[in-house]
């Protein structure tokens, strides 16, 4: 199975759209639910015994098929079939599902006694949030958001099944004409696109967290 790279040099312009599409459908909504993440989750893990149940409403959630949910989009929001806007939300609700989790795991993992220290020399609740706890707990958020941001360049593709799906175009080119080339060219971006935004995450989060890389390397 070879590579037709005349077809890949003819169709540059065309690949290079699908791939800032795909980076567009995949990331905003990464954004939109870590902003959204954060003081929901904080609130969740707040309800004590309650927040077990929101979080497995939150993973029913989840289990919904992404193709149901992005045929459902259009018609809760009013939009066209082919709006992007419906993969954005959809995949935003699917990113909050779980990155809420992360947050409540981490919040949960700060110890006790660092709380209560943190409250003994006068922290009141909002320092002791953003000074200690979300510190503390930012390792946790990270793997969420990592694990949500490769999960959603995977489900972008899904969308092609209702005539968007970005990169997922190509492996539709692909399947219909019985020519392997833009299916291959689709799986390599696909793939390469999610190690950069790993990689480029887990950058972030031992630039922006050098004591969790200390303890790590220890």
């Amino acid at each position: 199975m070879n590579l037709d790279w005349a077809w890949i040099e003819r169709n540059l312009s065309m690949i290079g759209s699908l791939l800032v599409e795909h980076v567009v459908l995949s990331l905003v909504p990464v954004v939109i639910a870590f902003v959204i993440s954060l003081p929901l989750g904080y609130l969740v893990s707040k309800t004590r015994r309650v927040a077990n149940v929101l979080l497995a409403f939150l993973g029913v959630i989840y289990s919904v098929p992404s193709l149901a949910l992005f045929v459902l989009m259009p018609l809760m929001l009013g939009t066209q079939i082919l709006n992007p806007i419906n993969i954005i939300v959809a995949l935003a609700i699917y990113s909050i599902a779980l990155l809420v989790r992360s947050v409540v795991d981490g919040l949960r993992s700060v110890p006790t006694p660092v709380k209560q220290s943190a409250s003994a020399v006068g922290y009141g609740w909002p320092r002791r949030l953003f000074r200690v706890e979300m510190p503390l707990a930012m390792p946790v958020i990270f793997a969420g958001l990592r694990v949500v941001t490769v999960s959603n360049i995977a489900l972008v593709s899904v969308a092609v099944l209702i005539g968007s799906g970005a990169l997922g175009k190509l492996f539709d080119l692909g399947f219909g004409s019985n020519f392997y080339t833009p299916i291959i060219v689709g799986l390599v971006l696909t793939l390469a696109l999610a190690l950069i935004a790993d990689a480029f995450l887990l950058l972030i989060q031992r630039g922006t967290l050098p004591w969790f890389r200390k303890r790590a390397v220890a």
